[in-house]
């Protein structure tokens, strides 16, 4: 089924980082097939490669751009030759899940520098292309944060506390939310969105008896699709979201409003 033109991004150009992920791949497609140009991002340069040759053998405009986003020279060289960007979409971060006893405070920077730091210098290099989008109408940031940056995981559904969602994953994403507020506040008078995504649980493996209690935790009684985070993109990205801004949505299966 078409998508309606409210929704469409036909002529626009979008960036997605750590573009090959799980929500990723998606984010990717759901871009593509509403007709954006997509610049694909992650630090394989191999795996990245394959991954866009895919797509654009599916009959996707799609582009490349490897490098490590949490670095900040070869974030503002690449956005620095950038003439016009009308979706920015922050969706990477580095995080090795370890236990409360064996997190260090290197733990702790790498995540937050990878889902914040990297948010705020990609957002400051592209802001140049963005407001060449915002000129002549709409320009949109969107990046992704977690239901665990507003509320802590229910470790009794886990049968080892060592796999719920480990402390320096979720502090980083609420500053991400945070972030959100303030970069709406700096870029609303250049006519430039920012919205956050709010996802919930989107495992891409997991045991069966856990899945079964985390689906148990929410209001619908099951776990998210990766597909469904295409439409809530897309309204982020559009037009069809043209006076949101600061906003954060999410896509949690009711989880976060009990």
């Amino acid at each position: 089924m078409e998508l309606p033109s409210l929704f469409r991004l036909d002529g626009r150009t979008a960036f997605i980082s750590a573009a090959r992920g799980h929500l990723g791949t998606a984010m990717t497609r759901a871009l593509a097939q509403a007709g954006a140009h997509v610049i694909v991002n992650g630090r394989d340069d191999a795996k990245l490669a394959a991954f866009a040759d895919g797509l654009r053998g599916e009959g996707f405009s799609i582009e490349r751009a490897a490098f490590d986003i949490a670095d900040t020279a070869a974030v503002r060289a690449f956005f620095g030759n950038l003439k016009r960007l009308d979706i920015l979409v922050n969706n990477a971060v580095s995080m090795q899940v370890k236990s409360f006893a064996a997190l260090e405070p290197a733990d702790f920077a790498v995540t937050y520098e990878s889902a914040v730091t990297a948010s705020f210098e990609t957002v400051r290099a592209a802001l140049p292309a963005l407001k060449a989008a915002a000129g002549g109408g709409e320009a949109s940031i969107v990046n992704i944060a977690s239901m665990y940056g507003q509320v802590a995981p229910d470790g009794r559904l886990y049968a080892a506390r060592e796999g719920q969602s480990p402390f320096h994953y979720g502090p980083a994403k609420a500053a991400l939310l945070q972030l959100t507020r303030h970069l709406a506040a700096e870029l609303g008078p250049h006519g430039i969105r920012v919205n956050t995504l709010v996802p919930g649980a989107f495992p891409a493996r997991i045991d069966p008896e856990l899945a079964s209690r985390l689906a148990g935790r929410t209001m619908l009684g099951r776990l998210g699709r990766p597909a469904e985070i295409a439409g809530p993109l897309l309204f982020l990205a559009s037009p069809a979201s043209g006076y949101m801004t600061g906003a954060a949505l999410n896509i949690d299966g009711g989880w976060t409003a009990w």
